[in-house]
């Protein structure tokens, strides 16, 4: 057997026996599900494929898997301080094209709503010549993938045909190694995930039939559905003779034409009115609970009003928090597992993957700049000047600081010269005369002098 032109051995009869599949409680690979037991008999089914059409469940899914493969996927290394930092790596191009047949967003989407859909995502690693690593990445279809356990406690994966995946045989056996597998609130066993459709399923199918009953009554022309009744009694051939001329010429297409009936018979309309079965706060309520499932705020996905006040950023933030953050550091935990990016922590040269928040986090332009203006001491020009998509400048790679901030030890050194000063202040200076007093010191000094000349001179 060679899958990629690979040679990968089949598994022997003796080690099929030894793998047993696990538990499939609560997982999707079943069309249809039950919402409760005993639903099946009375006719209340879940089915995922109705499910997915519902206008919320498909909202929340393209909005968070669309999001998320929007965000660029980088190659970072972590250096000596421990800060990681974009790379070029020729061995790791396959994270920005993961297959010959997908780009980067479309291959990202498919991984998140499988996700989404079955709560497990199967990426098969397609190798290359021996130390190349992976080359290739594909995202099978969890339906046709079953995860066996061997009696050691080793975990393989069973995969059906795939020819777009390389799997061409109708059964082969693969070990983890060999599989990326994402999994989504495992309640029921560790390697089965639960898709959000578990929880949000039945509000789906509610909204659903809300939605279905509605169509069919405007299709007939707005018409309910009634009864004839008459005043006396009548037979049963009869009744179904007055029935079907009544469906023929006023129902579907002929509903709203004018019928003229005799004998006494009256039509009298058997439906609720929409303001007593309350179909638009109950059609609103079932969306807003597949929205509360997917921890998208309702608003995102067409539910609702959005909040009364204007901050984008804040909104943002507290979407990605509650919804994206989770599945985005799935991916980026299982990419570096999987393509033995973890590398040695203690030498400071180990890489991995990190998605570009900044695709998803943007600010209005107001906010850009302040931020921008505040960022100053902390980030270069040029790199306060890339945030708002500017071009660098010259002396833009240092960073600028005003005079009057000091640093603490500076401070703390200042205060302890001036608390020395107070405690051991130093011997008074001699004032120094000014001009006026020297100038009357020196003519005083010259008076004295002469007088004691013209003394001496009288003495001789």
């Amino acid at each position: 057997m060679r899958v990629f032109g690979i040679p990968v051995p089949l598994t022997r009869n003796s080690e099929k026996k030894a793998l047993s599949p696990v538990s499939s409680r609560g997982g999707w690979w079943p069309v249809i599900r039950e919402s409760f037991s005993g639903a099946w008999q009375r006719n209340i089914e879940v089915r995922k494929d109705l499910v997915l059409s519902h206008h919320a469940v498909f909202a929340c899914q393209t909005l968070i898997a669309s999001d998320i493969a929007k965000l660029r996927l980088r190659l970072v290394q972590r250096d000596k301080n421990g800060i990681w930092k974009e790379v070029e790596n020729r061995n790791f191009r396959v994270i920005a094209k993961p297959n010959n047949y997908q780009t980067r967003l479309q291959f990202y989407e498919s991984w998140v709503l499988s996700k989404l859909q079955s709560g497990n995502a199967y990426i098969l690693k397609e190798r290359g010549q021996p130390g190349d690593g992976v080359v290739g990445l594909h995202v099978l279809d969890p339906n046709r993938v079953k995860p066996l356990v061997a009696d050691n406690g080793d975990v393989f994966y069973e995969l059906s045909a795939d020819q777009l995946a390389g799997v061409t045989t109708d059964t082969l056996v693969v070990p983890a190694r060999d599989i990326i597998h994402d999994r989504f609130n495992c309640l029921f066993h560790p390697l089965v995930g639960l898709s959000p459709i578990f929880a949000s399923g039945l509000a789906a199918m509610q909204g659903l039939a809300i939605q279905n009953d509605s169509t069919t009554f405007f299709q007939n022309g707005a018409q309910p559905g009634g009864i004839l009744t008459a005043p006396g009694s009548i037979g049963d051939d009869t009744a179904q003779r007055l029935k079907e001329y009544w469906d023929t010429n006023f129902s579907g297409a002929n509903a709203g034409k004018v019928a003229v009936v005799g004998d006494g018979l009256k039509y009298e309309a058997m439906r609720a009115k929409a303001v007593d079965s309350q179909v638009i706060e109950q059609l609103r309520w079932s969306a807003e609970v597949v929205c509360g499932v997917y921890h998208v705020p309702a608003f995102m996905a067409g539910v609702g009003q959005e909040p009364s006040y204007n901050n984008v950023q804040n909104l943002t933030l507290r979407y990605y928090s509650q919804c994206l953050q989770r599945l985005i550091e799935d991916i980026e935990a299982l990419l570096d597992e999987g393509l033995g990016l973890a590398g040695d922590a203690g030498t400071g040269q180990a890489l991995g993957t990190e998605f570009d928040l900044d695709d998803l986090l943007r600010m209005d332009t107001a906010t850009q700049f302040e931020v921008a203006q505040k960022a100053k001491g902390i980030l270069t020009l040029d790199e306060t000047r890339r945030r708002v998509n500017v071009g660098p400048v010259t002396g833009g790679d240092t960073i600028y600081l005003q005079q009057q901030d000091h640093s603490l030890a500076a401070i703390a050194a200042r205060d302890a010269q001036l608390i020395d000063l107070v405690n051991n202040p130093p011997a008074p200076v001699p004032a120094t005369p000014t001009p006026e007093q020297q100038e009357a010191e020196a003519r005083a000094f010259v008076s004295e002098t002469l007088l004691s000349m013209r003394k001496a001179m009288e003495a001789a």
